[in-house]
Formats: C-alpha cells, sequence, structure tokens
C-alpha cells in the first residue's frame, strides 16, 4: 500500500501537549502499525541528548500512543560506517520522521555529504510523513537563520544554506519558527529571535524568488501534498512575509499549498501594500490547549487562590491536582527553560497553604459559631426581657471577649465574628 505523502512544520511545542492531537491524526493516516523514527541530528551536540531522545519516545509512548525509534545520529560526520547505515536505514524505513529541537547550524554540518536529505525528500515525493519542527524546521528551506549565532553570539545577520528539500514541493521559502516568540519582554524576539530590524536585514539579501514561512509557537501547519491542501492545526498562526509585508493564517484555516507558494490571490501578492499585518478571519477551534506549563500554572494558581478565598476545599484540591497534572504532560517537552522549577515551586505553595488551610479549617467560622452564638442570644433576650440589664450586659462583654460583637439596631439583634 503505498503511504500518503504528509509535510507538518510546526513552530514549537513539538514535545507538548498542544501537538499531541496532530501527532496522532498523521499517523493514523499512515494505516496499521507504522513505523516511527525520531532523527535525533539536530540536538546531537548536548550532553543531554540521549536524555532528550528517551523524552520524545516517552512522550510519544505515552501521550501520542505510538512507538518511536531513535534513529541514532546524533554525530553523522563521527559515526562509523555501520552506525552511519543503520541510521539511514532507520529513516529510510520510517513511515513517520519525526525531528525537533537544537541547533540547525549543527544539524545542516553533520548532515552536509549524507544521504539525510535524499531519504527526507524521498518521502515527500514517494509516500511517508515528515514532521520537522523548532531547529529542524529551520532547515527545511532554501536558507536558513544560524539562530544561535546571530542571537546569543552577536554575530551579524546572514543566512546558511538550507536542505531546501522544500523545493520538492516548489516552495522557496525560508522557514522560520518561533514566529510570535514573546520571551524577551522589552526587546523584540519575534521571528525565533531574531526581532523585526535582523529579519529586515536578512530580506534584503534573498533571491526575488524566496519569501518567508513564519510558524508561530505551538502551531503546526500540516500539508497533504496528495491534494496539495494545507490546514494550519495547534494555538497560533502561519505568516507568508514577502519584503516585510505579511498576511497571517491563524489556526483553523484551510488553505491550497499555492498559498504558501504565494501564488494565489489570497497570498500576499494580493493583500493591501501596508507595513500592518492582513489576517485572515477564521474562528479558531474551541478546547485549545494552553501554550505553554507556566500558563498553566499561573491558571490552577488563580484558580487555587479563588477557591480557598471561596472556602472551597474541593475547588482548591481541584487546581492542585490539575497543576500536578499539567507539570507531567508537560515533562517530555524539549524545551529548555525554568517552566518546570516554576510549576514545581508553584505546587508546593498550593501544598503548603492547603495545609494550613485543613489545619485553620475552611469553614465558615460564622457556620461553626451560630449555634452557639445564637443560644446566648436566646438567654440574653430573656434576661433583658425581666429587665436584667446586668445580666445582659454581662452576657454582651463575655460574647466580645470572645470574639463576638453583640449590637442592638432598630431593626434587632445583630452579631459580627471579629477576625472573621
Amino acid at each position: 500500500m503505498k503511504l500518503p505523502r504528509i509535510l507538518t512544520i510546526m513552530g514549537s511545542g513539538e514535545t507538548a501537549p498542544t501537538m499531541i492531537k496532530t501527532h496522532r491524526s498523521v499517523i493514523e493516516r499512515l494505516g496499521s502499525s507504522p513505523r516511527a523514527v525520531v532523527l535525533d541530528t539536530p540536538y546531537g551536540f548536548q550532553e543531554n541528548a540521549p536524555e532528550l531522545a528517551a523524552r520524545a519516545q516517552d512522550y510519544f509512548r505515552k501521550s501520542v500512543g505510538h512507538p518511536i525509534e531513535v534513529a541514532g545520529l546524533h554525530a553523522v560526520r563521527d559515526a562509523d560506517d555501520l552506525t552511519l547505515a543503520q541510521g539511514i536505514s532507520r529513516i529510510r524505513d520510517a513511515d513517520y520522521l519525526f525531528a525537533g529541537p537544537g541547533s540547525p547550524t549543527y544539524a545542516l554540518r553533520q548532515w552536509a555529504g549524507s544521504n539525510v536529505r535524499s531519504e527526507i525528500a524521498d518521502k515527500l515525493r514517494n509516500g511517508g510523513a515528515v514532521t520537522f519542527a523548532s531547529a529542524a524546521a529551520l532547515t527545511l528551506g532554501r536558507f536558513t537563520v544560524p539562530v544561535y549565532e546571530i542571537y546569543k553570539v552577536g554575530e551579524d545577520p546572514y543566512w546558511l544554506d538550507g536542505l531546501d528539500v522544500l523545493a520538492e514541493i516548489d516552495l522557496h521559502v525560508a522557514v522560520i519558527p518561533h514566529y510570535d516568540n514573546a520571551e524577551g519582554g522589552h526587546h523584540d524576539t519575534r521571528f525565533c529571535y531574531l526581532g523585526e530590524r535582523r529579519l529586515r536585514i536578512l530580506e534584503e539579501h534573498l533571491p526575488d524568488d524566496v519569501h518567508v514561512l513564519g510558524i508561530d509557537e505551538h502551531t503546526g501547519v500540516v500539508i497533504d501534498l496528495d491534494t496539495e491542501s494545507v490546514t494550519v492545526v495547534g494555538n497560533g498562526g502561519i505568516t507568508i512575509r514577502v519584503r516585510g509585508e505579511s498576511t497571517v493564517y491563524p489556526t483553523g484555516s484551510e488553505l491550497t499549498l499555492d498559498v504558501l507558494r504565494n501564488r494565489t490571490a489570497s497570498a500576499v501578492g494580493a493583500a493591501p501594500r501596508t507595513p500592518t499585518v492582513a489576517v485572515v478571519d477564521v474562528e479558531a477551534p474551541a478546547g485549545t490547549s494552553e501554550t505553554s506549563l507556566i500558563a498553566a500554572t499561573g491558571r490552577c494558581e488563580a484558580d487555587f487562590a479563588a477557591a480557598l478565598a471561596a472556602r472551597d476545599a474541593d475547588g482548591a484540591a481541584r487546581a492542585v491536582l490539575e497543576l500536578e497534572a499539567a507539570i507531567h504532560d508537560w515533562s517530555a517537552d524539549t524545551v529548555q527553560s525554568d517552566d518546570t522549577d516554576r510549576a514545581r515551586a508553584a505546587l508546593r505553595s498550593m501544598v503548603v497553604k492547603l495545609a494550613a488551610a485543613a489545619s485553620g479549617g475552611l469553614q465558615d467560622p460564622r457556620e461553626a459559631a451560630a449555634p452557639f452564638v445564637n443560644a446566648l442570644l436566646s438567654l440574653r433576650a430573656t434576661v433583658r426581657a425581666e429587665k436584667r440589664y446586668d445580666l445582659s450586659d454581662i452576657i454582651r462583654d463575655r460574647m466580645l471577649e470572645a470574639g463576638v460583637e453583640v449590637r442592638d439596631t432598630k431593626e434587632g439583634v445583630e452579631w459580627v465574628l471579629r477576625g472573621a
């Protein structure tokens, strides 16, 4: 049976809860028991490369519900002949080929002179699914952003030659993931940490037939090469940018491949020539996942605080359990950050506060005190009716010492619990 030809490009979140549904849906289209392989080269330079590979396997097994093998090509150039042949064989035999985070520069350097590009291109021509995300996504186009060298080392903006595997589908672009990144706070880290100024510099050096395809974080574009149909999935959108002019297609958009090629009336060429971003008005599907563990942490902390304020023990416990589940769900995410540490700190704080609430009690203290207060007020009403005001005052004073303030008003007797 000939496999469908499917290319998925993700901006980030490739091992996060946001992309589980996308992985599953593509794998399901490959028939029964398709072979999945993770191409581990992009992060092969990292000391924890084996751990990242194991986390990817854990994510696919537990979250996606499908096993995935590791190609074993973390260092292609230094691999012996047998290791290289085994890795290439795994790529060739893969029905579903996945690659994600790391360094695009390292990956391109390792793949140079190998058969990796030709094996990827063969799946786009003859059948199979290729899913590249983050650093791996950067390598797909004609040109690649050397993000570490520019953003971390401070080199002047320049392009690297990419795999140009997208030329196999007549798509001549520079793919830029993490397109809507906002980690910089007060400084511009959009466009995979380039920012607007550096992206404009890079655009000036693009040939006339090449444009930018930007993909937001926790967002993907699924391309069915047999029908040339395109679907935007996830939490953000994709951007077709030509010389600074952009059209954004949000999640849920259904396009044709010619739109990505910038050849149809709905592409940038027909958009108003303004510096603003044109957005296609497509309603986002309901039930999209939170875009980060920090977002889930913030929501759970807010729910927990609201539950404590409302003296809702079940609601507080529910918020704790939801945060614990979110930490587990995001544990396979290969993005390097302190989000997990911050989430765990928040979880510990919530547990401590819940323990304090358990010691003090979450029940409204007025409800607990009411039977006793009402009994004393009834006794006080009796002695007042007998005009024994001295006893009435004694009862009132003793109640005040116990923290209950009694107020005689025109409407009747009221009481408040001090400190409640």
